[in-house]
């Protein structure tokens, strides 16, 4: 069978149809990658991120409707897939709980004269527990409350974490200009 749209091939995948589902995957793979690199270590675990996703998607595409924008829903599928798989690694790391955790907004960000590959070689450079709750506030818009709902933390200590991942990450910017000035 020939598809010759996206509603096609998605409605193909839903009658669970090979061909429609590789071409689905070919056709969204380098923007999932792109959400699951920020999330992975290294590229070998955010193919695996990607895999993992699209398995939810492929098994969960009764859930998608119509009329949203299917981006968005694979966006939040490949989101949900890396903060299930990191939630397993942070239960089995000590979370720091700061309750009175200093909570910056800051509008002129060290990270905005960054190029996007750059930001994420030092995201990835970060341990898992802030480079969750970075990506999902800063990157992926979430607020605090529910970045402490989805991870399963406190409030607080998702502020924490994302105090001490910008600070990380100042650090690592501070002596990437060294490196090009010295």
């Amino acid at each position: 069978m020939e598809y010759k749209d996206e509603l096609q091939i998605i409605d193909g995948c839903r009658k669970k149809q090979r061909k429609a589902q590789r071409m689905l995957y070919q056709l969204y793979y380098g923007y999932s990658m792109k959400i699951c690199l920020r999330y992975a270590n290294d590229r070998d675990e955010a193919l695996e991120l990607v895999n993992d996703g699209f398995m939810k998607v492929f098994t969960k595409l009764d859930l998608y409707e119509s009329r949203r924008s299917f981006k968005s829903w694979l966006s939040t599928v490949m989101i949900h897939t890396a903060i299930d798989h990191y939630r397993k690694k942070i239960k089995l790391q000590r979370m720091e709980n700061i309750e009175n955790a200093i909570d910056l907004h800051e509008k002129d960000h060290i990270l905005a004269n960054l190029h996007y590959q750059d930001l994420v070689k030092l995201v990835q450079r970060l341990s898992v527990a802030y480079r969750t709750v970075f990506n999902l506030f800063v990157i992926d818009g979430f607020s605090h409350q529910e970045i402490a709902d989805q991870l399963s933390i406190s409030e607080g200590t998702s502020k924490s974490n994302l105090f001490k991942a910008r600070q990380q990450l100042r650090v690592m910017i501070l002596e990437m200009d060294d490196l090009k000035t010295g």
